[in-house]
């Protein structure tokens, strides 16, 4: 065997056994030495890396926001005099709120998990969530970021937003999209 050879077949099992050994958690990593030698490395294929889920924290069941369609709008009215709602992408809300103008009373909102659309609420009526707002329901809080300018003209552009879903056994889901508040 060569010397070259012999130093590969070194760095391979090193590299083998730092794999497969557990990392200390509370110590910090040392640095590997450099290798003695300037023979290229061997090539060992990663695994790639899994897909972060959607849903962080919580008992680990994600949390599923569907879109709000017509029917569960009816089956579920909202009273107020202008609405605002998120939305991704090209799909259907996320998220819909109604409040009256220039009103304490709080704003009323429907969100879907899964198949299930769910009552939230926020304070400050429909001028409360203009900027983004915090609807709060049963085991749930919903929170709504405004994160840049309306783009577009007219009288209800859409402005960048994220939604933050914080369920009660401390699971988060954050979605980007548009909020878009008006007649």
């Amino acid at each position: 065997m060569t010397g070259h050879s012999r130093a590969a077949l070194v760095a391979l099992a090193a590299l083998t056994l730092a794999a497969c050994s557990p990392r200390p958690t509370a110590e910090k990593a040392e640095p590997a030495p450099a290798p003695a030698t300037s023979a290229p490395a061997p090539t060992v294929p990663a695994s790639a890396p899994a897909a972060p889920s959607p849903t962080v924290g919580g008992d680990g069941s994600p949390i599923q926001l569907s879109g709000l369609g017509a029917a569960d709008m009816d089956a579920n009215s909202l009273e107020g005099e202008l609405g605002c709602s998120f939305s991704a992408g090209n799909a259907p809300p996320l998220l819909i709120a109604k409040g009256d103008v220039g009103s304490r009373d709080p704003a009323f909102g429907l969100v879907k998990v899964g198949d299930y659309v769910e009552r939230v609420a926020a304070p400050g009526g429909f001028d409360g969530m203009l900027k983004g707002a915090t609807f709060s329901g049963a085991g749930k809080t919903v929170t709504i970021a405004v994160t840049g300018p309306a783009s577009g003209g007219g009288e209800s552009p859409p402005r960048p937003a994220t939604l933050t879903y914080d369920r009660a056994d401390g699971a988060r889901r954050v979605i980007d999209g548009e909020w878009t508040c008006g007649p």
